[in-house]
C-alpha cells in the first residue's frame, strides 16, 4: 500500500431505520422547508430491505445499504416539483449522515461509495414518488382502493411485511398511516383460510420422515424434516399474526415469537438427529406444541392435539389435516371456503424470481382461484 493511501475506518453501526430518520430530520426536512416551504409530503422507510424489517447488522452495510427513504408527494406536486426536488437533494445533501455516505452508488462501484463526485452531485437514496403509484409498483395493487381477496392471495408475505414494517417519519399527506392500518393483517376469513392451508401442507409430508427412514434413506428423511420445520415456523408466525419473511429472515422473525423459546430447542434437536426415530420424536413434540397454540387461539373448537400412528404404519403424526378442516368450517365466505387448500401465492410457489414478479403472481393466483378475478 502506498504512503498516500489511507485505510478508511468504517463508522459505528447505526440501524438503517435510525439512519434514515436522521437523513430526514437532519437533511431532507430542513432542505424541503428552505427550498419548498409548505410543501405537503410524506416521508418513510418502507418496502424492501433488511433495515425495513429491523434485521440489518453491520454486515448489511457492505452493499445496497445507506441513508435512504421514500418521499411521497401528491400527483400535482410531483409533476410540478418532483424532478426539482430530486435535483436539489443531489446538489445539497450533506456528504455523510452519521458517518455513512449519502452517495449510494450501484453495487459494482462500491470502491467509490464513500467519495462525493467532483461536480458535487450525488446519487442519493431519496425516492421521490406519488404514493399510489409507488404502492401499486411495490404491492401489485393500490391498497387505497378496496383490497380484494385476490390482492391478499396474490401478494407474498415478504411484500406485505415490507409495506407494514419500517418507519413513517412524517405523514403530511395523511394517507400512508391509513394504508398501513388496512394492510396490517389479513381479513379474518382470509387468515383462517391461510392457516388451514398451512396445516394442510404439514399433513402432506408428516409420515415421510418415518417412511424415508424405514427404507434407509436418512438423508431424505432429514430433508423432509427440515421442510416440516420450516412449515411449522411459518405456521407459528401466521398464528402470531406476523407476516412470514422470506428464507433469509424466517428464523430471525420466528425467534421474536413468544413460542420460539420452547420450540427452537425442539426443532434444532430434530434437525440435528442422525436417525429417523429420534428425528420423528422431536417433530412429534413440535407438532403437539403448535397444535396447543392453535387451540389457545380459540379460532376453532378444540382439536385433539396429540400425535398418533399414521393409520396402521408405525410413523408418528399429528394428522394435521384435522386442523385444516376445523378452520375451513369456521369460514363465513363460501367462495373462500370452497377454494382448494393451496393458500396464498408463497404457500405453493417457492421461486424467488417468480414471487418477485407481480404480473406473474397475479396471473397465477387468478388461474388457481378463478372466482377471485380482478375487479
Amino acid at each position: 500500500m502506498s504512503s498516500g493511501m489511507l485505510l478508511r475506518v468504517p463508522p459505528a453501526f447505526v440501524s438503517g431505520a435510525e439512519l434514515s430518520g436522521r437523513l430526514y430530520g437532519e437533511a431532507v426536512h430542513p432542505l424541503l422547508s428552505r427550498h419548498f416551504p409548505g410543501l405537503a409530503h410524506t416521508a418513510a422507510l418502507i418496502g424492501p430491505g433488511s433495515e425495513v424489517l429491523g434485521f440489518d447488522t453491520a454486515r448489511s452495510t457492505d452493499h445496497d445499504w445507506g441513508p435512504r427513504l421514500q418521499l411521497f408527494l401528491g400527483p400535482s406536486e410531483l409533476a410540478e416539483h418532483g424532478a426539482r426536488i430530486a435535483d436539489m437533494l443531489a446538489e445539497r445533501l450533506p456528504a455523510t449522515i452519521a458517518g455513512y455516505s449519502t452517495n449510494l452508488v450501484p453495487i459494482g462501484d462500491q470502491g467509490t461509495r464513500h467519495m462525493r463526485p467532483a461536480h458535487g452531485r450525488i446519487q442519493h437514496g431519496v425516492v421521490v414518488a406519488e404514493l399510489g403509484a409507488w404502492l401499486t409498483g411495490y404491492l401489485g395493487f393500490d391498497p387505497r382502493d378496496e383490497i380484494t381477496t385476490l390482492d391478499w392471495l396474490a401478494t407474498p408475505t415478504q411484500v406485505l411485511a415490507g409495506a407494514t414494517a419500517g418507519v413513517v417519519f412524517h405523514d403530511g399527506l395523511a394517507r400512508l398511516h391509513p394504508v398501513r392500518r388496512r394492510l396490517a393483517w389479513y381479513p379474518d376469513d382470509v387468515w383462517r383460510y391461510l392457516l388451514a392451508c398451512q396445516w394442510q401442507r404439514l399433513s402432506q409430508e408428516e409420515p415421510f420422515v418415518g417412511r424415508c427412514g424405514d427404507v434407509g434413506d436418512e438423508l431424505g428423511s432429514a430433508i423432509i424434516a427440515a421442510r416440516l420445520g420450516r412449515d411449522l415456523m411459518r405456521l407459528c408466525l401466521l398464528l402470531g399474526r406476523v407476516y412470514p419473511p422470506y428464507g433469509k429472515w424466517l428464523g430471525s422473525a420466528f425467534a421474536r415469537l413468544p413460542c420460539a423459546a420452547r420450540l427452537t430447542p425442539i426443532l434444532t434437536a430434530g434437525l440435528a438427529a442422525t436417525g429417523w426415530h429420534e428425528r420423528e420424536h422431536h417433530l412429534a413434540i413440535a407438532y403437539e406444541t403448535v397444535a396447543a397454540l392453535h387451540n389457545e387461539t380459540g379460532l376453532t373448537e378444540p382439536v385433539d392435539d396429540r400425535t398418533r400412528s399414521f393409520h396402521d404404519r408405525p410413523y408418528r403424526v399429528l394428522h394435521a389435516e384435522r386442523f385444516a378442516a376445523a378452520l375451513i368450517a369456521t369460514i363465513d365466505d363460501p367462495a373462500l371456503r370452497d377454494l382448494p387448500l393451496t393458500g396464498a401465492i408463497d404457500q405453493f410457489v417457492d421461486s424467488t424470481d417468480a414471487l418477485g414478479a407481480h404480473a406473474f403472481t397475479r396471473r397465477f393466483a387468478q388461474a388457481v382461484f378463478p372466482h377471485h378475478r380482478e375487479q
